[in-house]
């Protein structure tokens, strides 16, 4: 059954029609992690808590998904993957069933954290389009897959926006498990079928991690610098809400979740920034990233009460850290192609650890010192990526 399995392997060819049904089923799972952020408003009205308190709720989504993906994504090495991808999104929609039965806080928490914990399904799609993919087109292919992920996590904002606000919240989490329920047998029918590229037992698998992260210097660098643009990405996502509450503003969650469709620009040119990483560099595309991402605060700083400045923020900001993102994994899948989604979990896990300070930092930054004090921490996570990439460049 291996052999066979090897063969059809070998004879693959990835096509531009499967590119883009990965890159559609890694964006609406994806968005899994996010329809929590433009109902964070109306969640703690219904349970009657303290906005800053349910800010919690999505630092655990983004805690759950690292977690996860430290110990399902290693399996990617030694499991067949489609029916890994299958498995997990049974698993993702039980989750997102308990977030829409939810009665209390506690219970959000639990079913905000399971969510994360299964949705890791994106993170097994990449790697296993950069292992289809051929060696000079890798970059294209990561792009274009990354740009439906990037699509699925600004979108999921104006979907659970404009559900929440017409059907309430538990109605999205409802739709969402639907929508996995059919992933799973689209995926099933479509994906080829993909051999173990190992047959190291679990338990070393896991060990194997510290001994990638010891020895890979470029992928400690790479996963700092990702773990801080995350975390910048998540300061004003999870804040935006409670800004648009405020009366500054006085509008709520529907506008919260339009914000999502203006940052479709930097998804958008996610495919353009993979093809630049073919030719070029990615760690040139990386450093650009950082100087925009960081002017992105500024501007939120500068003109966040008015809405043009908070529009060009966003767009600064998405197209920032979505480049970033594409050209460090680009950077991560060339080190080692027999630990791709070994390289991958490292990485993915400390880019969500970054995510999840990120939430709960700028949820108690709001609830503390305002739309400044969000400002300033997204700043000081920008500054640490910038100083993580000088050092890199000095000491190579």
């Amino acid at each position: 059954m291996i052999k066979d399995n090897n063969i059809v392997q070998k004879n693959f060819v990835l096509s531009n029609s499967l590119v883009l049904i990965m890159a559609a089923a890694s964006g609406i799972t994806v968005a899994n992690l996010y329809y929590i952020q433009p109902l964070l408003g109306d969640i703690a009205r219904a349970f009657h808590v303290l906005q800053g308190s349910i800010g919690a709720a999505a630092m655990l989504t983004q805690v759950g998904y690292a977690l996860g993906m430290f110990f399902f994504l290693p399996l990617g090495d030694i499991k067949e993957r489609r029916s890994l991808i299958t498995l997990m999104l049974y698993f993702t929609a039980a989750a997102l069933i308990i977030m829409a039965v939810s009665f209390n806080v506690k219970m959000i928490f639990i079913a905000s954290f399971a969510i994360g914990f299964t949705s890791i399904v994106p993170q097994l799609i990449v790697p296993f389009a950069a292992q289809l993919a051929k060696p000079d087109e890798r970059g294209k292919v990561i792009g274009n897959v990354m740009s439906g992920l990037l699509i699925g996590i600004l979108v999921s904002r104006t979907f659970s926006g404009f559900i929440g606000a017409n059907f309430g919240w538990r109605t999205v989490y409802k739709a969402a498990a639907v929508m996995m329920f059919l992933l799973a047998i689209v995926l099933k029918k479509l994906l080829p079928v993909s051999p173990a590229n190992s047959s190291i037992k679990y338990s070393k698998l896991i060990s194997s991690l510290w001994q990638l992260i010891k020895s890979e210097k470029v992928l400690r660098e790479t996963s700092l610098i990702g773990a801080m643009m995350f975390a910048t990405f998540s300061v004003f996502w999870t804040s935006l809400i409670f800004l648009l509450e405020s009366p500054i503003y006085n509008l709520g969650t529907e506008t919260a979740g339009l914000f999502g469709l203006v940052g479709i620009t930097g998804a958008v040119a996610a495919t353009f920034v993979g093809r630049i990483a073919d030719k070029k560099s990615p760690k040139f595309t990386v450093a650009v990233a950082i100087c925009i991402s960081t002017l992105s605060y500024i501007c939120f700083w500068t003109f966040g009460f008015k809405m043009l400045g908070l529009i060009i923020g966003v767009i600064l900001l998405d197209i920032g850290v979505q480049s970033a993102q594409i050209s460090n994994q680009a950077i991560i899948y060339a080190l080692n192609p027999e630990a791709r989604n070994r390289l991958n979990t490292v990485y993915m896990v400390s880019y969500f650890i970054g995510g999840a300070s990120g939430s709960i930092l700028g949820s108690y930054a709001w609830q503390h010192f305002g739309w400044s004090g969000v400002c300033v921490v997204g700043l000081l996570f920008q500054a640490i990526a910038i100083m993580t990439c000088l050092y890199e460049k000095v000491n190579n």
